[in-house]
């Protein structure tokens, strides 16, 4: 059942906030990470061991959205470039140089994959690629201080994400669809915008986006 199926939506859950957990466990006591950047504030923010679960909530979070928006061929991939390009030039003017070469091997990946998974896609990420690099991405802005800047960064990741939450809660609490389907790229296709141009007007404003935040 598990080799067609593949595993229940609550078990991966359950598995990526449990890696999360660990992560967070290693980055509190082990790094001894303790503050938090906040855009235009100026000194770090001590929040001690409530970094813990924001470290769970920027990965399990992260993971999800990236997961959630591969439904396009080329979505998901284009997104992640934009975000790990714009997070690879943050660590290189903070210095972080083993940061940003991991950023740039991982969108150097990207773009290979890419050329491959473009409209019409002879190659699919799925949910071990979605989930390893939604989970990834949230550990670099937590590795850069940059946490409050992935959802600036990550717009339309949070825009995905939103709109399959706003789905479920609008179906279960009032028995009605908001969107034709969701998530809103599904429902943006359900109205009649081709594949390709949905991929690529959400491309400009991950670009845009990323631009914002650097």
């Amino acid at each position: 059942e598990l080799g067609v199926a593949g595993l229940r939506a609550g078990m991966k859950f359950t598995m990526i906030t449990g890696v999360a957990a660990v992560g967070a466990w290693f980055f509190f006591t082990k790094l001894e990470y303790t503050t938090v950047q906040v855009p235009f504030m100026g000194a770090p923010l001590e929040i001690g061991w409530l970094i813990v679960p924001l470290f769970i909530l920027a990965v399990v979070s992260a993971g999800n959205a990236v997961n959630i928006s591969d439904g396009l061929d080329g979505l998901a991939g284009g997104l992640l470039a934009s975000a790990y390009a714009t997070y690879a030039m943050i660590a290189v003017l903070q210095g972080n140089i083993g940061i940003a070469g991991f950023c740039f091997t991982i969108l150097g990946a990207l773009i290979s994959y890419l050329w491959f998974n473009v409209y019409p896609a002879r190659f699919m990420m799925g949910d071990v690629g979605s989930f390893a690099l939604g989970t990834a991405l949230g550990v670099v802005a937590m590795l850069t201080n940059a946490i409050f800047l992935l959802p600036i960064i990550g717009i339309v990741l949070v825009i995905e994400i939103t709109s399959s939450a706003v789905q479920i809660f609008s179906k279960k609490v009032f028995h009605r669809k908001l969107f034709i389907s969701a998530p809103i790229h599904h429902h943006l296709e359900a109205i009649g915008w081709p594949e390709s141009k949905v991929t690529m007007r959400f491309w400009l404003v991950a670009n845009v986006a990323g631009f914002i935040g650097l």
